[in-house]
């Protein structure tokens, strides 16, 4: 993957000069800025690179109307609310709860806190501390802590250890106070990850999850972590779980994505032309994904996610119109992956737009004739 990176890195530097070359073989090519040819993402009503959202991959405006409220006061009953009148079961409850815990966790990295100087994130503190009962409060402290220690301390070292084992309890703490909820458990999936649970243990984990919430996307993405080969698993592991999940995904579920985010996972570093991306394996991963959001509900919160990544994959294998369909759903938000990936996910996500806008125009397209 770092090679890739490396190159994405390149392109970017390119930006501005990401055109077309409308004429003859309808390749994508470069011509100078301000030439008449020049593909402008703008005229496709998109935002402006500096204007997109990278906190989350899509719209979710009671969470950020909620965020903003809690970091401009530092009170935390606006995120209890909330959290108190989000459904269990469901996706987007999770994803606020990633949503709040990251919100103190940079405040603490922004603002740590000295002699006289009070510590970013206090208002989880104050939770904690003032309303110790409160199930959602407790999925908060369990997520940050998980946090924490993927953003500041090395995996394998003790300090990672350490911050892992009190994520556990908390994970625990918080199960106990919500005894249907799987969000505590899903907060455990990557405590597993980190500390390399062994697979019967993690297994016992992840059936505590399909009692509560089967179907539950989110926790599907977290467990395929476990079983890639860079963590405790392997290719045909990862490929196996995904398939599966595939295979069992009710009419209107979105696992009928897996087995794409199983091929991103996995995606060797030698392989970048478009011929790899056209391939057998990822043109039938691409398929399901795409089937996946067609028949999704329209509004499942992790809709989002699967079409980020179909971008990517649109893209690579030059499948323009495909992308820019995609692009018109989801333009706006880029804090999901691919792009989070990044150091810069806006500037990563504006890359990929830009080379959907110019071949799609290379191939004849114009906004005229994308639908939306």
């Amino acid at each position: 993957m770092e090679i890739l990176w490396v190159l994405m890195a390149l392109v970017m530097l390119g930006f501005v000069l990401l055109q077309i070359s409308r004429r003859r073989r309808g390749a994508v090519g470069l011509v100078e800025p301000g030439h008449p040819d020049a593909a402008d993402p703008a005229n496709y009503g998109f935002a402006r690179e500096e204007e997109l959202d990278i906190r989350m991959p899509g719209p979710d405006e009671d969470l950020l109307d909620v965020l903003d409220l809690v970091q401009r006061t530092q009170d935390y009953r606006g995120a209890q609310q909330l959290l108190a009148g989000t459904e269990a079961e469901g996706e987007r409850r999770w994803q606020r709860v990633q949503a709040f815990a990251g919100a103190a966790s940079l405040e603490l990295r922004q603002r740590p806190g000295g002699v006289g100087e009070t510590p970013g994130g206090q208002w989880l503190r104050v939770w904690r501390a003032e309303a110790p009962k409160d199930a959602g409060g407790a999925a908060v402290h369990a997520e940050f802590l998980v946090q924490q220690a993927w953003r500041t301390a090395t995996p394998g070292s003790d300090d990672f250890r350490i911050i892992m084992e009190e994520a556990k309890a908390a994970c625990g703490e918080a199960a106990l106070l919500a005894p249907g909820d799987p969000v505590p458990y899903i907060v455990e999936l990557s405590v597993a990850r980190g500390l390399g649970y062994p697979r019967e243990e993690f297994e016992q984990l992840w059936l505590k999850i399909l009692d509560r919430a089967p179907n539950h996307m989110g926790a599907h993405l977290a467990a395929l972590q476990y079983w890639c080969e860079k963590w405790h698993g392997s290719r045909e592991l990862a490929y196996s779980f995904a398939e599966a999940a595939a295979a069992r995904a009710p009419r209107g579920s979105l696992l009928a994505a897996m087995p794409l985010f199983a091929v991103f996972e996995h995606l060797p570093e030698v392989n970048l032309v478009s011929g790899f991306y056209q391939s057998e394996v990822v043109t039938k991963a691409v398929h399901g994904a795409l089937h996946a959001v067609h028949s999704a509900h329209r509004d499942d919160p992790m809709q989002a996610h699967v079409r980020h990544l179909l971008v990517f994959f649109l893209v690579r294998g030059e499948r323009w119109a495909e992308a820019m369909n995609q692009l018109t759903v989801i333009d706006g938000h880029v804090g999901a992956l691919p792009w989070t990936l990044s150091s810069d996910p806006a500037a990563e996500f504006a890359v990929y737009r830009a080379l959907a806008v110019a071949g799609y125009e290379a191939n004849g397209g114009s906004p005229a004739t994308l639908p939306h």
